[in-house]
């Protein structure tokens, strides 16, 4: 990242607690065109699976803003959705990736993390857990 490129980049900082998913982002960051662009895109190829934090309050006021800022986007093939990534940082440590997944409805409460590693062992997280994440954008 160039010196300029550092000026212009901006940080938000939310808040969620970890729960369980129902397994689709495993099936989705396993497909072979999402494997593809995110490792290109963000220089990692993503461990299956997202970590999901449960925002509260103003938190999830701010993921909604996210939403209208431009990103990294993930073009889909037919039958899928698009995805914006804003690169981040989880617990001030480990670098990771925020998706927004470009579906009509999706929860405004809810923010999915993807890594190269399996942010769960990494941090040793369970269910419950509050974490930080700073997330980067222009």
């Amino acid at each position: 990242m160039t010196e300029e490129n550092k000026a212009s980049t901006k940080t938000v900082l939310l808040k969620g607690k970890i729960f369980s998913g129902s397994g689709e982002a495993a099936r989705f960051t396993a497909l072979p065109w999402v494997k593809r662009q995110i490792k290109e895109k963000l220089g990692f190829t993503p461990y299956p699976g997202t970590l999901n934090l449960k925002l509260t309050g103003e938190y999830a006021e701010v993921r909604k803003l996210l939403e209208n800022l431009e990103a990294i986007e993930i073009l889909p093939e037919p039958g899928y959705c698009s995805g914006k990534i804003f690169r981040a940082h989880i617990e001030n440590d480990v670098s990771c990736a925020v998706v927004l997944p470009c579906v009509e409805n999706y929860p405004e409460d809810i923010l999915e993390i993807i890594a190269p590693l399996n942010l769960r062992e990494k941090l040793k997280l369970k269910d419950g857990d509050e974490v930080k994440v700073e997330i980067s954008f222009e």
